[in-house]
């Protein structure tokens, strides 16, 4: 693991230990039914460890076929749907691996509008872009704790994302009857 996930947490911060590609794209299930048009997600992790999986389960938790979400690592952009009944708003998956930081390719390919508009916004590789991001987003590490364990970090830029992470260890902590 590498030193970009301090011990310390902040309050809001969600910690998570995935032991499979099933159970990052389980967490990103939960998390996806939670997001909304106008959300921006982005994902910072070194390869292979599971930025591609969480949001496969993003888009499981919008309806969107687990088998339609790939890596959009040559096409930068892919668009998917979410399903009518969570509102039928597009998700734009980006992937800014082949961009170099800084470079006005940014401009091309239109990367504000993606998080400007009535989309769900998810990054790979967001570091790439971080002077170009807004300051309110949701930010997701992933790194590698063993050769099949991961682990994920959630961390809140701003009072929605607050309300989403709150919303999150809601669903996933409580039980009925549990106050």
């Amino acid at each position: 693991m590498t030193d970009r996930l301090p011990a310390v947490q902040k309050p809001l911060v969600i910690d998570v230990i995935s032991h499979s590609p099933a159970q990052t794209v389980r967490i990103g299930e939960r998390l996806g039914a939670l997001l909304r048009p106008g959300d921006l997600v982005v994902l910072h992790g070194p390869f292979g460890a599971g930025k591609t999986h969480l949001i496969k389960g993003i888009g499981r938790g919008l309806g969107v076929a687990e088998e339609d979400v790939t890596s959009p690592s040559f096409v930068l952009i892919n668009e998917y749907q979410a399903a009518a009944d969570r509102g039928g708003f597009p998700v734009l998956h980006v992937d800014l691996y082949r961009l170099e930081s800084g470079s006005a390719d940014f401009e091309s390919i239109g990367l504000e509008e993606c998080w400007e508009g009535h989309s769900l916004c998810l990054i790979e590789w967001a570091e790439r872009a971080q002077e170009l991001l807004p300051a309110e987003r949701l930010e997701i590490t992933l790194d590698h704790l063993s050769e099949t364990k991961r682990v994920i970090r959630m961390e809140p830029r701003g009072r929605r994302y607050e309300e989403v992470l709150a919303q999150l260890k809601g669903r996933a902590f409580s039980w009925p009857g549990r106050r």
